[in-house]
């Protein structure tokens, strides 16, 4: 029996961002350019080659993140002691630009596949790596003026508010700033 009241739709599931399509695609055609890659080379020479080539980009990743662990340490330790002697660290110091991307680099060697190793070694080139570094560093400073003003904790409370079942939870945010007097308490929120 009917009462002709409309049954309610299921709330509107957000929008897939593009990255979120797109990623597993570009991972699965990564995976299968490194097989194809891997199958062909073993076609060509044998086996025993790929498995030395695959050993030796693991050595060399290995060799590679612990140096640049090992650099990025040292700058750090160096600062401290900078710091603890009154003197203040020195803010861009070329020796220590790009450690980041030579951990990355040594990651991608250490990957099984050499289309990540050719990647990895061309971010071990210094000038891949001031490329890279000022590409990344302006597409973060594009985004940041992108998003506009607000603040973390703004960004927080959209995600509360724009929750899937539709629930909300009326509230109210009291600021105590210094210097202020005390206010009496406010009447309770009503519909």
């Amino acid at each position: 029996m009917t009462t002709g009241a409309q049954t309610p739709l299921p709330p509107a599931r957000p929008k897939r961002s593009r990255l979120r399509t797109v990623l597993p695609l570009g991972v699965a055609a990564w995976l299968v350019l490194e097989i194809w890659l891997l199958t062909l080379v073993a076609g060509a020479t044998s086996g025993l080659v790929v498995f030395l080539v695959l050993l030796a980009g693991l050595v060399l990743g290995a060799v590679v993140i612990k140096r640049a662990g090992r650099r990025a340490f040292r700058r750090l330790s160096e600062a401290l002691q900078q710091q603890q002697s009154g003197v203040m660290p020195e803010a861009g110091r070329p020796d220590g630009e790009g450690n980041g991307l030579m951990m990355l680099g040594g990651l991608l060697l250490m990957i099984p596949g050499l289309a990540s190793d050719a990647v990895g070694l061309l971010l071990l080139l210094p000038p891949v790596q001031k490329i890279v570094s000022r590409s990344a560093e302006r597409t973060f400073e594009r985004k940041l003026r992108e998003a506009g003003a607000g603040s973390l904790g703004g960004a927080f409370q959209q995600a509360r508010i724009h929750r899937p079942d539709g629930k909300v939870v009326q509230g109210e945010v009291i600021r105590d700033e210094p210097g202020d007097t005390p206010q009496p308490p406010r009447p309770p929120l009503t519909h």
